[in-house]
């Protein structure tokens, strides 16, 4: 379990872009009964030894949900890690026209800062810039380098997660960057799974160079899941297991692993993913899965054309 995270992101607010979430939610989807949902999700997931969980500042309320959560329980164990870079402006509706609204820069980064430290306080231990891609203007920012590089020098982990068919380019570019002759990030979050598997060489370089990677959208927003290859379901249904569990295991069998985040939206559904942690693939599965890549470009493509459930 100590490469295992749980992810906030189908928890702290209404809507989100995740096939197999809907009947996982409560039916009424307030702020309190989301609340009640991401108590249970953490309270198992605790329960079951996991001892990290990532949130952002714009997945709605997840924030303020674990915050509620970490004061509540009083756990002295947990690795906490958050975003910015994404402003939620969904009002808490589920037909909004916008959900989120992605800017990077240094005054951007000091407001969302202090509202996670106001939060939080002194639990987040990493703190991440929320989908750098190698056109952010974040890499021309000397301003914004500045005051990541302030944070880190305060003891504050800092990171940065990768979206888009050029995550390999973006993770290089990003580990680059230095201020003071000091790298700026030493961790990394980015899509890797059975279909997105492109930025593979890039978080190997990235393990191999002592940074710490994570890897979020295990299941593809619930692809492999709700719609996974035959392949995966074969394997699954070998080994007794969901579909979820199998393309989790093919995460936590890659060498440069440090951290999968999960991103249940009920506590079935994370008891299901966490099967992952006792499956053990054969060579010939894994090579079977290895052939299921698809292409990034298009990988991308269907993913921008989920919807906001």
């Amino acid at each position: 379990m100590n490469r295992i995270a749980v992810g906030l992101a189908a928890l702290g607010r209404p809507a989100y872009i995740n096939l197999g979430r809907e009947g996982a939610l409560p039916e009424e989807r307030s702020v309190v009964a989301m609340k009640a949902a991401t108590y249970a999700v953490l309270d198992d997931a605790y329960t079951a030894g996991v001892r990290w969980i990532d949130a952002a500042r714009s997945y709605g309320r997840s924030e303020e949900f674990l915050a509620g959560w970490l004061a509540d329980r009083a756990p002295d164990d947990v690795t906490v890690s958050s975003k910015w870079g994404y402003r939620y402006v969904g009002e808490w509706r589920l037909d909004a026209e916008v959900h989120e609204v992605k800017e990077h820069t240094e005054p951007r980064f000091r407001e969302q800062w202090a509202e996670t430290l106001s939060l939080l306080g002194n639990r987040v231990s990493l703190y991440q810039v929320h989908s750098l891609t190698v056109d952010s203007p974040l890499f021309t920012d000397t301003r914004l380098i500045g005051a990541l590089a302030e944070l880190s020098a305060s003891g504050v982990e800092v990171g940065f997660s990768t979206s888009g068919p050029a995550q390999a380019d973006a993770i290089r570019k990003a580990f680059a960057l230095e201020a003071g002759g000091r790298p700026v990030f030493t961790a990394v979050q980015s899509t890797w799974n059975v279909l997105e598997t492109s930025a593979g060489p890039a978080l190997a370089e990235a393990h191999q160079a002592g940074k710490q990677v994570l890897v979020k959208e295990t299941l593809a927003n619930g692809r492999l899941a709700v719609e996974a290859p035959d392949a995966v379901r074969r394997i699954a249904a070998e080994h007794g297991a969901g579909a979820d569990a199998v393309a989790v295991a093919a995460v936590l069998a890659q060498d440069w692993l440090d951290v999968a985040v999960l991103g249940p939206a009920s506590p079935a559904q994370l008891a299901a993913n966490l099967r992952a942690t006792a499956l053990e693939l054969s060579a010939a599965e894994k090579a079977e899965l290895d052939g299921l890549a698809e292409n990034p470009a298009a990988y991308w493509r269907h993913r921008s054309h989920l919807g906001w459930d």
